[in-house]
């Protein structure tokens, strides 16, 4: 496997744009003759379809759901970091750059992430024009507040959801691509396989969701918009439809996968109550602007928070960070929450959360106040715990929120396949070891508004594409590798159920498998205990696990099976890279690498680099290979948000 990261030359400032000069273009009346597969239809891959299509390519666009939607997080308030710079306070492209490669314990790219800040002012402006609701300050200008990891206001919101808010933007203009006949959207379908012709990604195979079909898809280019793999842990923020499936069938034909083991643990999130939850509830890190985190300062504490009086209170995050507070970054607090928990000082019934508490900020500005500001948080904290967090403070458990691993990618988000192209969470290459809050949808957008469209020109005016039908043998080759894969998951069900376990209940021995060896706090001997442990999970899965149904009509059982086979295979090198990666960074602690203090220490001689694994075959180990990373502009230093 060759890795080519095609950093453009010249400064840093101007690495963007002396890229899109030099790129090839395609005559808008050519466009039309070529056609490009988008995968997904969240941030990324909704913008991305109605960008291409308006540019005048024919594009195909596969959702999993019944209409466009995404499911990266069940609900959040959150927001978008752009450098737009309204508050006067100090902030610059320079700025949410650094804070960007910072944030991430430096083991991103330069030239990718300084691109994800220079067009970040353009989104802001993209959704605006769009009619996404923003807040707005009395005078009329765009609200924003301070996410973790930044001592400015950059993060722009909108009330209720601001992720669902920006995707009604990106689906007004999908909508209309769709109506003008640009975009053919095929709804209900599941990528199974990548369909690679003469070394070049053409097409995709899917089954219909509603028919079991199998069906071909031909196309010049195609992109994956597909997320990430925080579901392999079973309990995260995500939608339980979120999976690894469309990403690892195509790292079986030769698409690098990078920096496997980074997961972003999100400190805000309802505690799991018992055995049979589901599913964890995104809580947004813009409450952490105004709720204060604390815990008892005693070991045991069982008391009411009411009747733990100030001084037996530990506000641990303002007393160890005093510039950054409660606005340290996510892996920052998350780790700290997960230490307060280890050493006895843990509320609720589990004693794995801590507190999140308004008090002082209702003394400070009122009731009306908070309640505009967080009141849909509320509301929704309330229904699921009974709990009103005007009265009481909101308890809070750190949980998989996203993933910063994902297909390896060069400059023009293209994968080691020729042809295939990985945008949003879907690959690695922006955030490091760690994600700053507001930066998801940051990126999602700037990649399907702003860069995709210039590397699928490039990609279509620097090739010579010949026709592809989907007649080609190639098709019929993953059809039927597919229809095998699936007869094999459901030869087990043809004996009845008596003796067999649920898909759900092998997703859940994985999980907990991996948040305990490969979660926050990493070992060697845990690492190598979950690597042995793994394929006795793997054998019972295919030998014992029951599928009702059958393949030729709806079946949600056969849906999740299908994705959990991928999990168990993707957690192998999952596995494998924190294994490799001798050193702690972002939420990774490796816990023969920690400083004094108990903060992540990174062994930049060693490990500056992307972890980027090559599969060999079923049950053969898989090839790791290095991209270094190379830094001209920032030095790397020890964090510090003291």
């Amino acid at each position: 496997m060759k890795l080519e990261a095609r950093i453009p030359a010249g400064d840093l400032a101007q690495k963007w744009d002396n890229h899109r000069f030099a790129s090839k273009l395609v005559n808008p009346a050519n466009r039309r003759k070529f056609t490009v597969i988008v995968v997904g239809t969240g941030l990324a891959g909704a913008s991305a379809s109605a960008t291409l299509a308006e540019q005048g390519y024919n594009v195909k666009t596969f959702c999993i759901q019944d209409s466009p939607r995404r499911a990266h997080s069940i609900a959040a308030q959150g927001g978008i970091n752009a450098a737009k710079n309204y508050q006067n306070d100090g902030d610059s492209v320079l700025r949410l750059f650094y804070d960007t490669i910072k944030g991430g314990d430096f083991r991103a790219r330069e030239a990718n992430v300084y691109r994800l800040a220079q067009v970040s002012g353009n989104i802001i402006d993209q959704c605006v024009a769009q009619g996404v609701p923003f807040a707005r300050e009395y005078g009329g200008t765009l609200a924003n507040r301070s996410f973790g990891g930044a001592q400015v206001s950059r993060t722009f919101y909108a009330r209720g959801q601001t992720g669902q808010q920006l995707l009604l933007g990106a689906y007004s203009a999908l909508s209309r691509q769709i109506h003008s006949g640009k975009v053919t959207m095929f709804n209900r379908r599941e990528m199974m396989d990548l369909v690679v012709v003469d070394g070049r990604a053409r097409g995709i195979t899917t089954r219909n969701l509603m028919t079991g079909e199998l069906e071909s898809h031909g196309a010049d280019a195609v992109v994956l918009a597909t997320g990430g793999y925080g579901n392999v842990y079973f309990l995260s923020t995500n939608a339980m439809a979120s999976n690894v499936t469309a990403a690892w069938r195509a790292c079986k034909h030769g698409a690098g996968f990078a920096n496997p083991c980074f997961v972003q643990i999100h400190p805000t999130c309802i505690p799991v109550h018992g055995d049979y939850q589901s599913k964890l509830t995104l809580m947004s890190e813009s409450l952490r602007n105004d709720g204060r985190v604390w815990v008892p300062a005693k070991q045991g504490d069982q008391r009411p928070p009411a009747a733990i009086p100030e001084a037996e209170r530990d506000y641990y995050l303002e007393k160890k960070y005093p510039s950054f507070g409660n606005l340290v970054p996510r892996d920052v607090a998350s780790r700290n929450a997960k230490e307060q928990c280890d050493g006895g000082k843990g509320v609720g019934s589990t004693g794995l959360a801590v507190y999140l508490d308004f008090a002082e900020a209702i003394r400070r500005d009122g009731e009306a106040t908070i309640l505009k500001k967080y009141g849909n948080l509320f509301q929704m904290y309330e229904k699921i715990t009974a709990s009103n967090p005007l009265h009481e403070p909101m308890m809070i458990y750190p949980a998989v929120h996203y993933t910063m691993g994902g297909l390896w990618v060069d400059y023009n988000l293209m994968t080691t396949i020729p042809g295939l192209f990985a945008i949003g969470e879907c690959n690695f290459s922006d955030h490091g070891a760690n994600r700053l809050g507001a930066s998801a949808l940051m990126q999602g957008l700037a990649d399907g508004y702003f860069i995709i469209a210039t590397s699928i020109a490039g990609y279509i005016g620097a090739s010579s594409l010949q026709p592809v039908a989907a007649t080609d043998p190639a098709f019929d080759e993953s059809r039927k590798n597919v229809a095998d894969r699936i007869h094999r998951l459901l030869r087990n069900s043809m004996r009845g159920p008596a003796g067999k376990v649920t898909v759900d209940e092998i997703h859940k021995q994985l999980g907990r498998l991996l948040w305990d060896n490969c979660g926050m706090a990493r070992n060697r001997a845990g690492l190598e205990a979950a690597l042995e442990q793994l394929p006795a999970i793997r054998d019972q899965f295919w030998n014992d696990v029951y599928i009702p149904g059958n393949a030729t009509d709806i079946n949600q059982s056969l849906e999740r099976a299908g994705r959990v086979a991928d999990f168990l295979e993707f957690a192998d090198i999952m596995i494998r890279d924190a294994l490799a990666r001798e050193e702690s960074c972002g939420c990774h602690l490796r816990e023969e690498s920690q400083t004094a203090e108990n903060e992540a220490k990174r062994d930049d001689a060693n490990y500056s680099h992307v972890s980027v694994w090559e599969y060999q075959g079923e049950g053969e180990p898989p090839v790791m290979h290095k991209e270094p990373l190379v830094f001209d502009n920032v030095t790397p230093s020890q964090r510090s948000y003291k």
